[in-house]
């Protein structure tokens, strides 16, 4: 799955001349996190709510409330922001993202393409990715299944599945260390007792069984 198709596009955005109260309003009144700042067209930072949080005075602190609005009515998003950027093309791989996200420590990435910004993709559009990839919430049974890591398994199971008249609709593999593999299918039927019957006779363990209705 590429970027593309689970960015967020055409995303809020901010100037770097606009203030803190107004990146603040942007964000309550659209439910994100994170502004791109734009300025003419180009992609020059990005401001979150930590950043406005750190820019804004300590609770202890000896101002009084109308000092503090004329301050951040006065801090530009120019001097927050975020400049270091980290972006990702929308013809990318999911799994690019998420390695770039998670070996930076960052939530959120910028998508851009020919130096213009399309779209924006975080760790939650990740996460339902990983989701639908899958078919968690999909009607029908997903069986996790204990394998020997060798060629020639996956072909097997799936010719004993087939052999039933039902459809595969997701495969998952999660390689272990000790030369086994836990295969995780999903298939569109609940009546699966006679497949699962088959499979333990095939010398397969059937290790986890999660149905969907």
């Amino acid at each position: 799955m590429f970027v593309r198709n689970k960015m967020i596009a055409n995303p809020f955005t901010i100037s770097p001349d606009q203030t803190i109260p107004e990146a603040h309003e942007i964000m309550e009144k659209h439910g994100v996190k994170r502004l791109p700042v734009m300025k003419n067209g180009k992609l020059v930072g990005i401001v979150s709510k930590e950043d406005i949080l750190r820019a804004s005075p300590s609770k202890a602190t000896a101002f009084s409330m109308g000092e503090i609005t004329y301050l951040l009515s006065k801090t530009k998003i120019s001097q927050i922001m975020s400049k270091n950027l980290i972006t990702i093309s929308s013809d990318a791989l999911l799994e690019e993202a998420a390695t770039l996200m998670r070996d930076n420590e960052i939530s959120f990435l910028p998508v851009v393409d020919n130096n213009k910004l399309v779209g924006i993709i975080t760790e939650t559009n990740i996460f339902d990715a990983f989701i639908d990839l899958l078919g968690f919430r999909e009607p029908g049974t997903r069986l996790t299944i204990e394998a020997v890591d060798e060629p020639g398994i996956m072909s097997n199971l799936t010719s004993i599945i087939g052999k039933f008249g039902v459809n595969i609709t997701h495969v998952a593999v999660y390689r272990g260390a000790s030369g086994k593999s836990a295969i995780v299918i999903g298939i569109n039927s609940l009546n699966t007792e006679e497949i699962e019957k088959t499979i333990e006779e095939q010398g397969f363990k059937i290790l986890y069984k999660l149905q969907n209705k």
